[in-house]
């Protein structure tokens, strides 16, 4: 329910306010403040997909409207505009991370991501990359940061392509396989973990 004013947030309410706000580039969302407006009916499931009250949201241009303007303030995700701020539902991380290229080898290696929303980034140490196991399943989700928090999950295709560029390095006394990028190594599973 909107506690600030009587108009309910909406998906085209605020597409419609990015819209007269836009300019070029990403949206200052950093420097926007505005008051609290509600929850939306709007959920980013852990595939990438967006649901607006239930359905796929088929426009890839309006989910790239609003994956501009997405902000983490203390572990929840907004849609914020000039003019108000809701709250949507994040079920794993906001972006997925749906290709990548790797130029170089070893530590001169490289490699720069492409979002399911057309953000390219490269893994380093304003960006890095990270993987979490299933505490039951062993399971990897790896992650790789955006921008701001907002992390964009590894789809599993690209997770085994990285695999094949990994490597064994020395991290705190301890050996670890992982990736390296622009000069930094990301630990993945520690060496004696690996299967034979």
């Amino acid at each position: 329910m909107n506690t600030q004013n009587s108009v309910t947030p909406s998906a085209e309410g605020i597409a419609a306010s990015l819209r007269a706000a836009k300019g070029r580039g990403l949206p200052p969302v950093d420097k926007w403040n505005p008051p609290f407006c509600g929850d939306l009916d709007m959920r980013i499931a852990r595939d990438g997909t967006w649901f607006y009250q239930g359905t796929p949201i088929g426009r890839h241009a309006l989910v790239r409207l609003f994956s501009t303007i997405l902000k983490l303030e203390d572990g929840k995700y907004f849609l914020v505009t000039p003019v108000e701020k809701v709250g949507i539902t994040v079920e794993d991380a906001p972006f997925l991370a749906v290709d990548f290229e790797a130029v170089g080898a070893g530590r001169k290696q490289v490699l720069s991501f492409q979002t399911n929303v057309g953000d390219t980034v490269v893994a380093g140490p304003d960006n890095p990359i990270r993987v979490v196991r299933d505490d039951a399943s062993g399971e990897p989700s790896p992650y790789v940061m955006i921008r701001a928090g907002l992390e964009a999950l590894i789809d599993r295709k690209s997770f085994y392509r990285l695999v094949d560029l990994g490597a064994h390095h020395e991290v705190e006394s301890q050996s670890w396989f992982g990736l390296w990028s622009s000069s930094a190594f990301y630990p993945m599973i520690p060496s004696a973990d690996l299967p034979v």
